[in-house]
């Protein structure tokens, strides 16, 4: 026992010796280079055009005592305005379902359950690729037996190629602000390192008051729609260096 302790000791001082050693820097390597002067800048543009599409969300709705009923009622409903939509030479293909329901509708009386029936509901959107002719699809759809127009919603045929207009504009924008930072720094711009696209919102459909059947039959005028503009906003986040 008292030849292992001294040797125990010297073991132990020799390890503590060997971690400071570890820890200190490697001889001959030289400094981390300074950081390279940048400047950041955010660039913002908007591309505005007339819409040349449009979609419309219309529904079929009927009712009757007995589930079976009231979706044969339904499927009548449906197929007569999809029949004229075919009329007004429209494409299948521009018309798809969007949902279909089937609920029981009831009361409580007396704290008891009692069934008024069940209501059967058929959505369609159409699509038009002359956005001229909104208001006579929708007068027609009404009148063969629509109940219902939820929205309208407008668009571009060619929507990637304004958004890539946009992008560009927005990326100009961002150099133009990343060489007046510069320049008010008495520096000018070298190089763009990185572009960034930040995310985009996504366009909320307008909304239109809902039609109910027979309104088209009432008045001879057109239902107006007015499609005004599509807007496409792109941001981007620019980094340069300079100098």
């Amino acid at each position: 026992m008292l030849l292992r302790w001294p040797f125990l000791v010297f073991a132990l001082g020799l390890g503590a010796v060997g971690s400071v050693h570890a820890q200190a820097p490697p001889a001959g390597v030289p400094p981390p280079p300074p950081p390279i002067p940048t400047v950041v800048a955010t660039g913002q543009a908007m591309v505005r055009l007339p819409p040349d599409r449009a979609y419309l969300t219309l529904s079929t709705e009927t009712r009757a005592p007995k589930p079976a009923e009231a979706q044969q009622r339904n499927a009548q409903a449906m197929a007569a305005v999809q029949q004229k939509l075919e009329g007004a030479l429209l494409p299948k293909e521009s018309v798809r379902t969007l949902a279909y329901s089937l609920d029981e509708e009831y009361d409580f009386v007396d704290n008891r359950r009692r069934s008024k029936g069940f209501r059967a509901v058929n959505t369609i959107e159409v699509r038009l690729d002359d956005i001229t002719r909104v208001g006579e699809i929708l007068d027609l759809a009404v009148a063969a037996g629509a109940t219902s127009a939820q929205n309208i919603r407008f668009d571009l045929k060619e929507r990637q190629t304004a958004e890539r207009q946009a992008l560009r504009l927005a990326v100009a924008d961002a150099r133009a602000r990343a060489e007046a930072a510069a320049a008010g720094a008495n520096a000018t711009l070298v190089a763009v390192t990185r572009i960034e696209e930040q995310a985009r919102a996504v366009p909320v459909p307008r909304p239109m008051t809902a039609m109910m059947r027979g309104a088209a039959a009432d008045t001879a005028v057109e239902t107006p729609v007015n499609a005004g503009e599509i807007e496409i906003e792109a941001t981007v986040l620019l980094t340069a260096t300079i100098k």
